[in-house]
This record gives C-alpha cells, structure tokens and sequence, in this order.
C-alpha cells in the first residue's frame, strides 16, 4: 500500500506567485528601462539615439554620422531575428511580456479601470466590459481616459527621446511654433495611443498586428506555449473546434478520468477572449492568465494546472522532455552572434572624421617659377567633424616609392578648424618642381596617398585616403621651360 498522500489545496499552492504578478515586475523593470536609457550619456553620446534632427546615430556610446548609416541594417536584423528567435523557443511570449501594446492596455485595464476606479471588479474577469451606461461609470471612464492620456503624453516622450536627445526636446517644446513637427508627432502618437488602449484594446493584437500571422510558420513542436492538456483534462473541443461539453457532469460522463472542472476561468480571464482548451490560436499571446487561473482552481484541489507553459511535444504527443537547445535555435543563436560580431567589427572603424577629396576639372597647371618648372593639381576636400568640440585639421601627403618628398602641400599652408557637425570646404594645392616621371607621349597618373588628422588628437581622429597626382607629358614642361 501507498503511503503517498495527495496534497491539499493549501498545501500545493503554497509558495506559488501567480505569472500574473511576476508580468507586472518585469513591465516595471522594462518600463523604467525605455525611459533611463535616453538619458544616459558618455561625454555627450548616447547608448542608442538615431537623430534625425542632427543626423547622427549614436549606438553605445558611440557617434556616427549620416553617411555610416550602414549599421542600421545590422541592429534591425538583431532585432528581427531575435524576436523570430524568442518566438521560436517561446511563441508569443514577446507580446505578452515585452510588448508596449500589452504593457499599456495592462496598465489601463487592471491597473486605472480595475485597481484605481473600481470600474472592473476584478481582475480576473477579462470579459464583462464595465455598464457605461451608469452616471457614475461615465465620469470614472472619463477620469480613466484623462489619466491614460497624461500617461500617453510621457509615452510619446519617451519615444520621440530616441530620435530626439532629451536635452534638445525639453528646449523645444518650450517654442512649439519653431517645432511645429515635434508637437505634430507627439500629439499623433498620443491620439494613436488613446484610440488604440481606449477603444481598439486587444482587437489590435488580434486583427492589425501581422505578428501573429508570422507566428503560426515558426512554431515546432517543442516550441513553449500557454497549451491546454487534453489528455488529463479531457476534449472540449471536437476536431471540428465546435464546443461539446459545457458541464463537467457531461464530460465525466464520456470521460470518466478528465479533470477539467469546466469552471471557465482560463476563459473569462483572457485578455484577447480565447479559450485555451481549443487548442493553438493566432490570438494568444502567451500572457499565461489563463495558467494562473487553471493553476488556483485546480490547486485548490490538490492538482497541477491543467493549462501550462509548456510545448506540444511534452503536453500533447507525450514524447518526452521539451527540447529547448534544438538545431534551429542554435542555428538562430548562431546568425545573431555573427551578426553582432560584424557590427562590433564595423562599428569599431568608426572615424572621427568624415572625408571626401574630389579632383578639380582641369588636370593640372604649369607655371615658370624663377627658371624652375612647378606642376600644381587642385583638390577639393569635403571634411565633416563627427565630434563634439572644434578641433584643427591638417594632412600629410605620401607619395610612390622613389618619389618621397617631391609632391608636397601649397595651400594651405597651416591647420584650419572645423567646427561639429558641420561640412567644410577646403581647396587644396599639391605641388611639384622636380621632375617626377619623364614621358614623351601620354601625361602620368601617379597615386598618392593623402593622411588627414586632428593636429590636437592624431592619435585618435585621422583617417587615410587615396588619390593621384597628375604629371604632365614631358613636351609641356619643356614648352613651359623656353
């Protein structure tokens, strides 16, 4: 004889924290995240910033300008396939947990309608939308709307913070006629985020986000899940998806072993207004509400959840544990890594200059200078400072071997400054008085090399480009000589 006991419902949920509960910490934890990281600051650049305003990116800590917009592409793949790697592993677990959509109608559903005004009476019943019609609910729901508004305003903010620096949009909303785009974008976003908590709700998880059409193609069968199990609960649903039992009498009387009470709390606790017990449906979004709900039923009786956060592997076909380190999350885990690592490797060539030499229209010029024949070519040098402070700029000019010192610097002749973010034009002679390369026929292309750099931080701000140096045919210099 056993000597095994079956624990009483105080007993088996004792300790237990509802999923519920943890959601609300980790959206205090991502909430208070999305609005410190704008400001943090490494002298004067931002851990992620893309400013349109000042065309720059700043990406940990680092500034690029404009024309190095190529890392955006590699920070949208990192954040694509993670959340198709996240979805792979976890389903939907993204837009129950991290996903601003949830956050907000949790912070104005369970937090203002339920917690604050009383208009819900609780939170587990996620279906009976409060009377309206009530004089009373009128002025809460309108106190409810005020206030989810105010929250929209610092929601707004906090986006327009990523791609205007904090510092800058606190001066320019103080002048709305000058920025009249900024207070346009804001107040749309506001307007947006009212429509969509207030009015649209879940409706925008299940109908407009095309996330959850992507979703269903990149499921397997150990992908983690909110899954109801069958095989202790017994079918509700046929293979058709049609309900057949409403009653637990009913159901016993089919199944004798099914342990589903059919109490509805996983269904009337859902937010997107699902029932679990149909299996896998696009509009779930692994909150795991419906979990808690099953888990304090079936506790109470001394049972584990018939709802759990499990796959269908382990739940369903009871085929074993789930695999979670499977080939095709090692093979998404793999993409993410190299990809993070070309970033780094791009990112770390950054040049606190941006530089552009572009050769003037006529190759060259010849003049006679005291019986000496000089050879002048003209560029023109496009330079940016990607920098925060002035800094003075100058170059050196590296020539073939063989004609080391022979092309040397005309104008200008000393360092010029450039102030940052600005685009400075400079013209730029080379010159020569020796003859460099002696051809009767053709003039000769010779490439050289020109080293620009911050005359106060060499070491940090220089940056190399080629170029040549055009010598005429010998016919001209001897033309230019008589």
């Amino acid at each position: 004889m056993s000597n095994e006991t079956t624990p009483t419902g105080k007993e088996y949920l004792s300790g237990w924290t509802p999923w519920r509960i943890k959601r609300y910490w980790f959206y205090g934890l991502v909430t208070i995240i999305s609005l410190v990281i704008p400001w943090i600051t490494i002298n004067g650049n931002h851990l992620f910033l893309l400013s349109f305003d000042k065309l720059k990116l700043h990406l940990m800590f680092v500034q690029f300008d404009m024309q190095e917009l190529y890392l955006m592409p590699f920070l949208l793949m990192i954040l694509f396939i993670g959340i198709f790697g996240i979805t792979v592993l976890g389903g939907r677990v993204f837009c129950g947990w991290i996903c601003p959509q949830t956050i907000f109608r949790v912070v104005y559903r369970d937090l203002i309608e339920t917690k604050l005004l009383g208009l819900r009476k609780r939170i587990k019943n996620k279906q009976q939308e409060p009377d309206y019609s009530k004089p009373e609910n009128k002025l809460k729901r309108l106190v409810a709307i005020l206030l989810w508004t105010g929250l929209a305003f610092i929601a707004a903010s906090d986006l327009m913070w990523y791609f205007v620096p904090p510092e800058d949009f606190l001066a320019y909303i103080q002048n709305p006629a000058e920025h009249t785009v900024l207070i346009g974008s804001i107040l749309g976003i506001v307007a947006f985020l009212v429509y969509d908590v207030i009015f649209l709700k879940e409706n925008f998880c299940v109908y407009v986000c095309p996330y959850s059409r992507i979703q269903s193609v990149l499921y397997d069968d150990d992908t983690v899940m909110a899954i109801y199990n069958p095989n202790r609960g017994g079918d509700i649903y046929n293979e058709h998806k049609e309900k057949i039992f409403t009653k637990q009498n009913d159901l016993l009387s089919v199944n004798p072993k099914a342990e589903c009470t059919t109490c509805e709390s996983c269904v009337t606790v859902c937010p997107t207004h699902i029932d679990i017990r149909k299996g896998l449906q696009l509009e779930c979004i692994n909150c795991l509400e419906c979990v808690d709900a099953c888990t304090e039923v079936m506790g109470k009786l001394g049972k584990p959840s018939l709802v759990e956060w499990s796959s269908e592997k382990e739940t369903l076909f009871m085929k074993g544990k789930t695999q979670y380190f499977r080939p095709k999350i090692l093979g998404y885990i793999t993409v993410l890594v190299v990809v993070s690592i070309i970033l780094a490797m791009m990112g770390s060539k950054k040049e606190y200059m941006l530089l552009n030499i572009n050769k003037e229209n006529r190759l060259y010029s010849i003049h006679n200078d005291d019986g000496k024949v000089k050879v002048e070519n003209a560029y023109t040098f496009l330079l940016q400072n990607t920098l925060n402070e002035d800094h003075d700029y100058y170059f050196d000019v590296v020539a073939p071997a063989g004609m080391e010192g022979k092309i040397k610097i005309e104008e200008p002749e000393e360092a010029f400054t450039v102030k940052p973010g600005v685009v400075k034009k400079k013209v730029v002679v080379l010159y020569t008085d020796e003859i460099l390369v002696n051809d009767e026929r053709k003039d000769t292309v010779i490439p050289i090399t020109i080293n620009a750099y911050a005359v106060d931080a060499k070491d940090k701000v220089a940056v190399t480009r080629q170029s040549t140096f055009t010598f005429p045919r010998a016919d001209l210099l001897k033309e230019e000589e008589d």
